[in-house]
């Protein structure tokens, strides 16, 4: 771990032990140690350039769920200490609304949902980022729908004029990090299983899945076998069926204890010109950020996590067509 804090074994334990660090143990000043002051976060809502906006951030969720945890599932990774690590790292995170604000005013609710986001770090800093929250498991635990919340955010950020813009490649940022992942087999496979279903290939859920397999999606959604996955995909494809797909990054890798896994970053950019899992169809220009995480097993792909961002979907969709 050349260049970085000796405190921390290696660059999972970096990415894990950071994150409690600046969560749970209100270490939010170290922000300034271990993101750069130039930093570029990317999340579906809204990209945030410069460590202050994201101390600002950092501040605002932990004054509205202040016993948040952040609990690290998996850290998938490539790079080098010298040339630059770029992680994938999957969470499970609890928390009380206790506060008032962006999600509205305090209700007590006590929520669970995952997180994924793509870091990328060198000599003890991160300064690249691309994160997505289950904002549909988070509205909907809160008693709302992912697209009245995109609409009432809208409202209360000042109307369509005024309001966030979502990530596009229009309001993107360009960071330091420009590769593209690793070259092992298992990231390999993966991305391609990804890219056949976007090309209308539904027939190779059959062939690389376990028919055990347990799928973790949008929404909290918890299932498993080959009907939910194939369920969960044609909806999206449908939804934006002429859309431009990217695989923009893929790690594989094989650690001890663990089995073959791998990450995939990828986007759909184009028209929502389909009937699926955002309704009718509006014609509307939408930029889709996805991260997806896979285990293999003796029988095939036999655990897959996927998120992207119901609410900045449907915010992109009604800002487009006006219904706000």
């Amino acid at each position: 771990m050349k260049g970085f804090d000796p405190k921390f074994r290696d660059f999972p334990d970096f990415i894990i032990g950071v994150t409690k660090e600046i969560w749970e143990d209100r270490g939010i000043d170290t922000l300034h140690k271990y993101y750069a002051p130039d930093i570029v976060v990317r999340s579906p809502a809204a990209v945030v350039v410069g460590n202050q906006g994201v101390i600002a951030a950092t501040m605002a969720t932990l004054a509205e769920f202040p016993d948040r945890t952040l609990l690290g599932e998996d850290v998938i990774w490539c790079g080098t200490p010298d040339a630059g690590m770029l992680s994938s790292h999957r969470l499970l995170s609890t928390a009380t609304h206790s506060g008032s604000g962006v999600y509205g005013q305090a209700t007590g609710t006590r929520l669970r949902y995952r997180i994924l986001a793509d870091c990328h770090a060198r000599d003890n800093r991160i300064d690249d980022e691309w994160l997505i929250r289950d904002q549909g498991a988070i509205v909907r635990q809160l008693g709302s729908e992912p697209r009245d919340y995109a609409r009432d955010l809208i409202a209360r950020e000042g109307g369509p004029e005024a309001c966030v813009r979502p990530l596009t490649p229009v309001t993107d940022r360009p960071g330091p990090y420009r590769g593209t992942g690793n070259d092992n087999a298992w990231g390999a496979r993966y991305a391609d299983i990804i890219g056949r279903i976007m090309a209308a290939d539904l027939a190779v859920i059959p062939r690389e899945y376990d028919r055990a397999v347990q799928s973790e999606y949008p929404g909290g959604r918890t299932d498993h076998s080959h009907g939910a996955v194939d369920r969960f995909w044609m909806g999206l494809r449908a939804s934006f069926s002429s859309a431009e797909f990217r695989v923009e990054h893929r790690i594989g890798a094989e650690d001890a204890l663990m089995p073959p896994r791998a990450a995939v970053r990828w986007s759909l950019t184009g028209k929502h010109d389909g009937w699926g899992a955002f309704g009718r169809p509006t014609g509307a220009d939408v930029y889709v950020l996805g991260i997806s995480h896979a285990e293999f097993g003796p029988w095939g792909l036999r655990r897959e996590w996927t998120l992207y961002d119901e609410t900045a979907i449907w915010k992109q969709i009604l800002l487009a067509t006006g219904e706000v």
